[in-house]
């Protein structure tokens, strides 16, 4: 070490190598500085950074290395050869850009290893190489044992900076590398210097002449202006990196424009307009856009306005631009913000197609129909309106599913949207509601021709013969202004209508007129009336006697209800009956009846029977057993004297339920009669089903007996099948002795009728039958 240090200090000017290391530290700091970015940018930048770094390493290396040539004290004034010596800086630049590259992959110990010696081979190559560049030397004598370790040590610094580089974050990835490449360079200068002598024979020089002094003065020019020109490469390119990728990563478009032409665009505004950057710079900004927003983008605004990108590949495409004034480049411009609408314009459009659209069907649902219906009025334009029903939906909805359902309902919005015209509108307003506005009528005739369309397209594709999903539908129809000029008026007379189109026998158009409206209103007052019927005490029971065939022996009564109006009179239960059942009204007259009943009957001479008509709306209820109990314990009547009687058509509707509570029921001791027997659908099945304790023959078949013969047939197969079953038999409205006369020859143990007796409020003469008295 003492002969490198006598080397140093005797043989090289002092500033002058002063000068070298300060170049070797500043360049360096550089190298490292530029490697750092290479590896911190992106993929397609990084090639020019680290040829970028192994210029400045290999440029400051060979700096270092000449201008402490130039320091040294030479017998004789250096020359170089110029080829050798451009040759030295490319080996140093280039055995630096290998290591820089291999770097960038080194993964473990020996990689950098790797990489370090490629790099020691630079400086060394670099360095004889300029050594040889020396065009008059005189070499007298090498010593390679001192070389060779430095070069050893120089290669154990430059992989110590390496791999310092690779593990330290912060400053020191940078400070460290740069202090053992410091190191690494100048001990291996300044050893091979001090083993290499150069005219011993000589004294030394103080000076190496003027040339020397002016390629001292070129080469640190040179290199402080190289090496400061990648620094501020490297801090303005981070800069403008940084401003490039914070703006790419905005998710807004940005256009720079000036004088309506565009200066630049980030990444987002090319994806959106659907080229690259240069295919937008410099163009006009409004050829961009079908809409022209040249006016609407004018700084002074600073509003937003929405447009449409010409030729877009996206048929909907919409885009807002917000326009901002900036410097941009030392000059005026205007930066555009554009943002992607076509998601959030798609999702406003399907929020108001929800909100205005049935979902199952894609009908217009009941809220946008009444929009269309007050402006239709508003309008002043003659137009029709009919309101649909499907008939039979719920019976295949229970039968086949919820899914059936909905494919019932979207078949009919189908033959419905294909019937009307495309002015016309149709709507799902309910479960299975369906209203059809027919737009611009020109007389009555026109819906007619609808109504009679919409009937014959349910008929040819909703055939309940080939298809058992089938359904049909009624329809009830307005006109405006002849059936009413307001929307609640129009609606409330297609109601009343289609009500009608129900009762006619379903499957029917009907058209309203003001007799139906007198109907309507006249049955809403019935049924607000007989809400109030039990507490004003407006309703009675009334009984009708039971008697044997064989002896005209009283054997029980049936309750029947009466109202007593206080303006109408006497109201028919066959009136008020279906009224209570459709309002729901029937469950509380019915509970009072059947407790009215049973305290009546609770006073009557044993055996007589009770018996009362229990309603299908009842019989769906599953409280009825407890109502029959509590019934029973309230008035003392014994379970055996009371007889419910129903009719087929209540167990048609759940008929699982109504026959579970039968059962409960008839464990309490109570008998179960069938009314109406022969009228409804599936006796037979009802009979094998439910073991009831009766059967009643409706009264149409006993009153045509004696003029009918398929009728007194019918009566014979009934009685014959009570026998057969071990059941009762009843003939209902026997009226005369004939009509008795033939229901005992036919085997009707027990009859009913006016012959007997007409309904009363009790028992009388009891146990005297009514007709033996009359009799006697």
């Amino acid at each position: 070490m003492s002969y490198l240090f006598h080397s140093i200090v005797s043989h090289h000017d002092l500033p002058v190598v002063l000068l070298a290391v300060l170049l070797c530290v500043v360049s360096a700091l550089s190298t490292f500085a530029q490697v750092q970015r290479s590896f911190e940018c992106v993929a397609e930048r990084r090639p020019v950074w680290l040829t970028s770094a192994a210029i400045t390493a290999g440029g400051g290396v060979w700096s270092t290395h000449f201008i402490s040539m130039i320091a040294y004290r030479s017998p004789v004034a250096l020359q170089f050869d110029q080829l050798l010596t451009a040759l030295s800086a490319t080996i140093a630049m280039g055995a630096f850009g290998i290591a820089f590259w291999l770097l960038r992959r080194a993964r473990r110990m020996v990689s950098v290893l790797l990489c370090g010696g490629i790099a020691t081979l630079g400086i060394v190559g670099m360095h004889f190489t300029g050594m040889a560049a020396l065009a008059n030397s005189m070499v007298h004598d090498v010593d390679h044992g001192p070389i060779a370790g430095a070069v050893l040590v120089g290669w154990l610094l430059l992989s110590a900076a390496f791999a310092s580089f690779l593990h330290r974050d912060g400053r020191w990835r940078i400070l460290v590398p740069a202090l053992c490449m410091v190191l690494a360079t100048g001990i291996i200068h300044f050893v091979a210097m001090a083993s290499v002598m150069i005219g011993h024979d000589t004294a030394p020089v103080a000076a190496t002449g003027g040339e020397a002094q002016w390629l001292l003065l070129w080469i640190v020019g040179a290199a402080l202006l190289l090496i400061a020109l990648t620094a501020v490469a490297s801090v303005v390119d981070r800069f403008m990196t940084d401003l490039r990728g914070l703006a790419d990563a905005t998710s807004e478009g940005l256009l720079i424009t000036s004088d309506d032409r565009i200066l630049d665009a980030n990444e987002q505004a090319c994806a959106l307009l659907g080229v690259d950057r240069a295919a937008l710079v410099g163009t006009a900004t409004a050829a961009w856009f079908e809409t022209p927003a040249r006016d609407a983008l004018q700084t002074h605004r600073g509003g937003a306005t929405r447009a449409r990108i010409r030729d877009s590949l996206v048929e909907d495409q919409l885009v807002e631009m917000t326009a901002r004034a900036i410097e941009y480049r030392g000059r005026a411009a205007t930066v555009i913000a554009l943002r992607d609408l076509t998601e959030t314009a798609r999702a406003q459009r399907a929020i108001e197609h929800l909100a205005s659209h049935d979902p199952l069907t894609g009908l217009v649902n009941r809220a946008a129909f009444d929009i269309a219906l007050h402006e239709a009025v508003r309008s002043a334009t003659p137009f029709a309106l009919i309101a649909v029903d499907l008939d039979r939906f719920k019976a295949v909805n229970d039968l086949f599913g919820h899914g059936a359902g909905d494919a019932i309902l979207v078949r009919v919005a189908r033959i419905l949207d294909d019937c009307v015209r495309g002015q016309d509108l149709v709507a799902r307003v309910g479960g299975d509601e369906f209203v059809v506005l027919q737009r611009d009528i020109a007389s009555p005739d026109d819906v007619r021709r609808l109504a009679g369309h919409i009937l014959a397209r349910f008929a040819e594709e909703m055939d309940s013969a080939r298809d058992p999903m089938a359904v049909g539908c009624s329809l009830g129809v307005v006109t405006c202004p002849r059936d009413g000029d307001d929307p609640e008026t129009l609606r409330h007379n297609a109601d009343v209508a289609l009500y009608r189109a129900k009762q006619d026998g379903r499957g029917t158009a009907s058209f309203f007129d003001e007799m139906m409206d007198r109907q309507a209103r006249d049955r809403r007052s019935l049924e607000h009336d007989l809400r109030h019927a039990v507490c004003r005490g407006e309703l009675r029971l009334v009984y009708q006697p039971l008697v044997s065939t064989d002896d005209d022996h009283v054997v029980g009564y049936e309750a029947l209800l009466r109202w007593d109006h206080p303006e109408r009179g006497q109201v028919p239960p066959t009136l008020f009956i279906p009224v209570a059942e459709e309002a729901g009204t029937i469950m509380a007259i019915g509970e009072w009846a059947l407790r009215q009943a049973c305290r009546d009957a609770s006073s009557w001479p044993e055996p007589l029977t009770l018996a009362v008509n229990v309603s299908p709306v009842q019989l769906r209820v599953a409280t009825l057993p407890m109502l029959v109990r509590d019934a029973l314990a309230d008035s003392g009547l014994a379970p055996e004297r009371l007889e419910l009687e129903i009719t087929e058509t209540a167990l048609l509707r759940d008929r699982e339920v109504s026959l579970a509570i039968l059962r409960e029921i008839r464990t309490l001791g109570v008998r179960i009669a069938m009314d109406d027997f022969g009228t409804g659908y599936s006796s037979l099945s009802n009979l094998r089903h439910f073991p009831f304790d009766k059967i009643k023959i409706d009264k149409s078949f006993v009153s045509a007996m004696h003029e009918d013969e398929a009728a007194r047939s019918i009566v014979r197969a009934i009685a014959g099948l009570g026998k057969g079953l071990n059941l009762p038999v009843v003939a209902e409205g026997v009226e005369n002795e004939v009509q008795r006369s033939m229901v005992q020859a036919e085997g009707c143990a027990l009859a009913q009728g006016y012959l007997f007796g007409r309904p009363a409020a009790g028992p009388v003469q009891c146990p005297l039958p009514p007709v033996q008295a009359r009799r006697a």
